[in-house]
């Protein structure tokens, strides 16, 4: 004769924890029902960008290594898109010295198209390359090359009329200057190169 494992009571079988022989509804913990997240939608003609995923720093780029700074590299362009699409310059600025020159250029126009319900649409940044050789400097900086290119787009005015048209570029080539202090890697300077 066979026992079921739906049988109560009597002792577990030979070989089994006590846990094992429980029923399943017995060990079985109830599960909060996850939230559903808004999907994202990018900026169009219609208006901007929803539900933006904010970037989040890779554990690679919390090494003081050649493939931790490289990593933090392509993770500061991605909050540079993050505020391409959303006007929220926080992220970026948190680990941006007042000395970078790029920043300087380029968060003004952010600020300015995602104000005043203007928005960006396209104009993100794609890194093809980054490269460092990883040699300190005097000073303590290291820094990285970074080869990208911004996609075309367009700024829209708050009516949606198209202020200006934003043509793809060609090839870009920057030079990142960053530290590694306090358990983390700051920009002290981003400059694009030849330009």
């Amino acid at each position: 004769m066979s026992v079921s494992a739906c049988t109560g009571g009597g002792a577990p079988p030979p070989g089994s924890s006590p846990s094992e022989s429980q029923s399943p509804a017995a060990s079985t913990t109830p599960s909060a029902t996850p939230t559903p997240t808004a999907a994202y939608k990018p900026a169009d003609a219609s208006g901007r960008a929803q539900n933006v995923p904010v970037p989040v720093l890779p554990e690679a780029a919390k090494a003081e290594t050649k493939e931790g700074l490289e990593a933090f590299a392509r993770y500061w362009y991605s909050l540079l898109n993050y505020s391409y699409e959303t006007g929220d310059l926080s992220g970026i600025n948190s680990i941006s010295g007042p000395s970078c020159a790029l920043c300087g250029k380029v968060f003004p126009g952010i600020q300015k198209w995602n104000a005043e319900g203007r928005w960006i649409v396209g104009a993100t940044v794609t890194v093809h390359a980054v490269q460092s050789r990883f040699v300190k400097t005097p000073n303590g900086d290291f820094q990285v090359a970074i080869q990208s290119q911004q996609a075309a787009g367009s700024l829209k005015n708050a009516d949606g009329t198209e202020a200006q048209v934003v043509s793809e570029s060609a090839m870009l080539g920057d030079l990142m200057v960053a530290r590694y202090e306090g358990g983390r890697w700051a920009v002290q300077n981003v400059d694009r190169l030849g330009g």
